[in-house]
């Protein structure tokens, strides 16, 4: 699913979540429940995944590379998400960031696949990787991120599972 817009109320808050590899933890369930959409940033693994997820709210969801197969064929590459007038620009591997972000004027960038947890602002966009909620990898921390909406600026957090 892509473009679209979502309405803006008093308690918007943004559940990111990415590199799940086919394992959704309960904690990550437990740390998005209050989200009105979830974004996941891709790497999903398994479309039970996504089914979790749509049981607390609305997924906007793409692929990364280690989805393969008809069923997440038919998820995009990268997606714009409409929140208001902010908008969300959503990839998996950051690296890989063609968009002009002054020109599409996107207020934030959320991305997946390092398994790194990142948040930092560049000429005003918020860059976001929620890290991996998924299985650990090395010593990095299994975590996801909210965003809220607050005075029209984008409020991120990383919230570590376990």
């Amino acid at each position: 699913m892509t473009g679209g817009s979502s309405r803006v109320t008093p308690r918007t808050l943004i559940g990111v979540v990415s590199d799940t590899h086919g394992l959704i933890r309960p904690e990550a369930l437990q740390a998005l429940r209050d989200s009105t959409l979830i974004i996941h940033c891709g790497d999903i693994g398994d479309p039970s995944v996504l089914m979790s997820l749509r049981s607390i709210a609305p997924v906007r969801a793409i692929r990364g590379n280690n989805d393969s197969g008809a069923w997440f064929d038919r998820l995009p590459e990268h997606d714009l998400v409409k929140i208001g007038s902010q908008s969300i620009y959503v990839l998996h591997n950051l690296a890989e960031l063609e968009l002009d972000l002054e020109a599409s004027r996107v207020t934030a960038v959320v991305s997946g696949h390092s398994h790194k947890p990142v948040v930092e602002r560049r000429d005003g966009v918020l860059f976001l990787n929620p890290g991996s909620a998924g299985p650990r990898r090395f010593k990095l921390p299994v975590t996801v991120a909210t965003l809220a909406l607050r005075s029209g600026r984008w409020v991120p957090r990383i919230v570590q599972l376990i």
